[in-house]
């Protein structure tokens, strides 16, 4: 493609890059990525990837930014409490980048509308915080054979994978069944360090980043855990689970299902 001076001064950092040069960026202004969530985690995945010149950065969320959210969700202020999650994030990105096409779900990912919106894009990150949503994203994702960009936070500890079809395990590999009900405390419940949304939130950026350019060594395979107050980061090897239900050699679970129910929050 054809660079503007604008562009070309903006995105030099990543032109002089060997690993990057004109034919990267040209990439990252094509790619077509998808973030779950403009919270803790799609704060820093949502800045970043609109900073790098993603070009279509779509952005799902049904919330409200509340003040409580200002701790860990940076891509928010005190100026748009009260306003849709997904409409703050798009001013922040359209006045960061107006390179950027943002598309707006201001909804909440269902069984019902997920294969649709899911097909629009190339990758999807997740920065969900439940779930029932993790389980469906994974399932729609392994279905359409769509990259899924994982992370989650709880308290002072991350953990981030790429979850790719046919080439690594998935989420279900990872966790087959979902905890009890009341077992595993939320962040509103337990807590959550702030910074810690900015560390992993970034680290799912970078793996996008990656998997767009097709560079360097992607996290399929392998889950990346974090512990800010030890400084540790450990790598564990993944290994797909022939017997998956979604999967595995043969999958039981062909079509999306209940995912309240199957987590056991159906009667809340």
């Amino acid at each position: 493609m054809d660079f503007t001076e604008e562009q070309i001064y903006r995105y030099s950092r990543h032109i002089i890059l060997p690993e990057v040069g004109g034919v990267g960026q040209a990439k990252l202004l094509n790619a077509k990525v998808l973030c779950l969530g403009a919270g803790g985690l799609g704060s820093p995945i949502l800045q970043y990837l609109a900073a790098a010149g993603v070009g279509t950065i779509g952005v799902l969320d049904f919330d409200i930014v509340d003040m409580s959210n200002l701790q860990r969700q940076v891509i928010h202020s005190k100026a748009t409490v009260g306003v849709h999650k997904t409409e703050s994030a798009k001013r922040f990105i359209e006045n960061l980048n107006p390179d950027v096409n943002v598309v707006v779900h201001n909804e909440r990912l269902s069984a019902e509308n997920v294969m649709t919106i899911f097909k629009d894009y190339e990758i999807v990150v997740d920065g969900s915080d439940n779930f029932p949503t993790r389980y469906l994203v994974n399932d729609a994702c392994v279905m359409l054979g769509k990259t899924n960009i994982h992370g989650s936070i709880f308290r002072f500890d991350g953990q981030v994978t790429v979850f790719k079809p046919k080439t690594g395990p998935c989420y279900r590999c990872l966790y087959p069944e979902p905890p009890p009900p009341g077992m595993v405390p939320s962040c509103q419940e337990a807590g959550v360090l702030g910074v810690l949304a900015g560390v992993v939130g970034t680290l799912q950026a970078v793996e996008v980043i990656k998997q767009i350019l097709d560079k360097g060594d992607a996290l399929v395979g392998k889950l990346l855990m974090y512990n800010a107050l030890k400084v540790e980061f450990r790598k564990l090897n993944l290994r797909r689970d022939v017997d998956c239900p979604v999967c595995g050699d043969n999958p039981t679970v062909t079509e999306l299902i209940d995912y309240e129910q199957f987590c056991g929050m159906g009667e809340h």
